[in-house]
Parts: structure tokens; sequence; C-alpha cells
């Protein structure tokens, strides 16, 4: 039997839809992945096989082939093992796919079918909004930044037999609802502030010029004279971000895997790479560039040492 579950994928910091493709038919015992899957995909089949049987049903003894659409694109990253999942459940007749042609199903599952928490939700979600989605399943944990799109249902479970239980119409999970406008308005407050600084009027004059005309500006001093105390506060000065804005820097926030617990970042970032820093590792670095928690692009506000 054939079964599509459908799920997002990170090009960049973009979600693209990818279709998890079960077919589950006589023959040898056998879990294929195809379609351009990376080492973390082609891993999932074991973490897919343990959380079904520790869910308590039995894995097909059968031949199971899975394609990952579109075929011609890499495959990254492990939150393919909840669609994979319901995938084998739906072609084995352990789920109906009924009223499922609108959902995402993204997450990690652990051994024991617990979901695990995974990065660049928010521009995945994002994305499947885009393309008329209306509903995704995903860890709890995320629950929350997904909850920032607004137009979309979004479940979060804690683990596969929960999500079982849910599709099954045996547990009523409540949509995660987010005040992102409180959010966004209540929580721009700076650790550092430029106005405590003290002295330094030439140098604070001329950031304040800077911030007011979006100029650039170079500061060039001794070691200790206070360039980068001064420009780690020169944030504070800059106009707030606008809500689309503060979405941008939070999709890059989302995909290096360092967003705060407001899920959302509402003031404008202090970035210092190191003055020999090469233009590819500046912009995350890999074929398609992609921020890295130990490399994160950056964005709003930069200063070079």
């Amino acid at each position: 039997m054939l079964s599509i579950v459908k799920s997002m994928a990170l090009n960049g910091i973009n979600g693209y839809l990818v279709e998890t493709q079960v077919d589950v038919s006589s023959g040898l015992p056998h879990l294929e992945i195809v379609g351009l899957p990376d080492t973390s995909v082609r891993e999932s089949k074991d973490r897919v096989r343990t959380a079904i049987k520790n869910s308590g049903i039995e894995f097909p003894s059968r031949k199971i082939t899975v394609n990952l659409a579109p075929a011609n694109t890499k495959k990254e990253g492990s939150s393919f093992d909840l669609p994979l999942a319901i995938g084998i459940l739906i072609a084995t007749e352990n789920l109906e796919s009924k009223n499922l042609e609108n959902t995402i199903f993204i997450g990690e599952l652990s051994l024991d079918g617990t979901l695990n928490k995974v990065n660049g939700i928010l521009p995945m979600c994002i994305e499947a909004l885009k393309l008329g989605m209306k509903r995704v399943v995903l860890p709890k944990e995320n629950a929350l930044e997904a909850g920032i799109v607004n137009g979309i249902e979004v479940i979060g479970v804690s683990s596969l037999e929960q999500t079982i239980r849910y599709l099954r119409n045996e547990e009523k999970i409540e949509a995660e609802k987010v005040d992102f406008n409180a959010i966004f308005e209540n929580s721009k407050k700076y650790n550092l502030d430029f106005s405590e600084v003290k002295g330094q009027e030439n140098v604070k004059r001329a950031l304040e010029i800077a911030a007011a005309g979006g100029h650039n500006c170079i500061l060039i001093g001794s070691p200790g004279s206070g360039k980068t105390m001064l420009a780690r506060r020169l944030p504070s000065i800059l106009p707030d971000l606008s809500f689309d804005e503060a979405l941008e820097i939070t999709k890059i926030h989302s995909v290096a895997g360092i967003l705060n617990e407001n899920s959302l970042v509402t003031t404008r970032p202090f970035r210092a790479p190191h003055h020999t820093i090469s233009g590819v590792a500046l912009v995350g670095g890999g074929r398609i560039p992609k921020p890295r928690r130990n490399k994160l692009s950056t964005f709003g506000c930069t200063i070079f040492r």
C-alpha cells in the first residue's frame, strides 16, 4: 500500500515542501530511503523502527521503500522521522489518511517514541502557510515558535504515541495560540544601553549620526579605548525593528538553533566576527549558505574587530 505524508525541509533559511512517499509491499524485510538523503536521514530508519515498536505497534516485516520528493534536492536533518513514521503507519493501515491532505508533520524521534525539538521550524511554517497548508504537527518544544505564524493550526505533541492518539481522535490537543503582538511590544529591551557610556562625547556624537542616517562607521583606536564597548551599545539607539524585520532575524536564529525563550527576536542583534573572517564563513559556509551555531550570519549591526 502507498501513503503520502507531507513535511518541510530547509534550503538555506527558507522552507520548501517535501512529500514522504511510503510503499509497503511483499518481499524480504527491508527499509530503504531514497531521494538524496544525508546520513542523519538515512539513520532515521533505525529511530523510526524502534520508536514504532516502543509505541505499542508491531513494525511490519515487509519491504518498505521511502521516497523523499522532490528527489533532486538533498535532504538534511532529523525532522523527517515523524512523517516517515506516520507514513509507515498509514501504509500498514494502523492510521487513516483522511483529512491529512493539508497537514504538515515535522519532528525527530527518540528510541522511546519521544519527539525532540528541531531547528528551523519558523521558516518551515511560514512556507507551509504560503502553500495553503492548514495544520502542522510538531514537537511540543517547537509549538511556541511555530505559533508566531498566524493562519496555520499548530499542534504540539510530546511523543509518537500521543500523535497516534490525536490522529485517531482518541485525544484532543488544543492548537497553540501565541499573542505575538504582546511579545513583540513588551520584549524590546537591550541588556546594554547607549546611555550607560560616560564621556567619549565625540565618538558618541559620530555613532548617533551614523544611527540616525543609516551610515557605516569605523572605530579606530588603541586596545581598551572602548571601541567594542560602544559598538555593543549602538543597537539600543537604532530604530525599532518592524515585525517583518523581526521575523526575518528570527528565521536566522531558528535555523541556527539559538532562538531565545520568547520565540521572537525583537531587538537588533550584535555580531563581532574577527577581521580575518572570510566572506564564505561570514554567511555560514557550505554549497548553500546556512547559518551555523558557531558562525551565525550577521544581520542588523556588525562590528569588525
